[in-house]
């Protein structure tokens, strides 16, 4: 699981580790399988709403001192791009093709819509918005 932030304590828990870092975006990666990472979602979770039981993102980074950014649509699409260009390249997505597997829509398809994406961002841009 993967957090972004805007500030952080110096000190983060074993189960956090910063990704990258820049000046207004510090990217930090959650192994949300970590033993004291599960307990102090246990210990956090309350009813987000009437039979729904989770925690919220606010009390988990007000307990580890952690100020959130929302990154930009163009970070936000970096991502997806880097992502989408991973599952291409990942042994068993290759194994699938080779076995078959051609949906109606495939990863070409979301690679093409997230190009679509980047130049209507790029047409709309203001002066220094990204």
């Amino acid at each position: 699981m993967k957090l972004y932030a805007k500030t952080i304590p110096q000190i983060l828990p074993d189960w956090a580790i910063i990704l990258t870092q820049n000046a207004d975006l510090i990217e930090i990666e959650i192994n949300d399988e970590h033993p004291n990472f599960q307990s102090l979602l246990e210990e956090l979770a309350t009813e987000i709403e009437p039979g729904t039981i989770g925690v919220k993102v606010e009390d988990l980074c007000s307990r580890l001192g952690i100020e959130m950014s929302s990154p930009n649509l163009y970070q936000l699409l970096e991502q997806a791009q880097a992502l989408v260009h991973e599952i291409t390249e990942h042994p068993k997505y290759k194994e699938l093709l080779n076995r078959g597997y051609s949906p109606d829509l495939n990863i070409a398809d979301a690679q093409t819509a997230l190009v679509y994406l980047q130049w209507e961002l790029d047409q709309n841009q203001e002066p220094y918005s990204h």
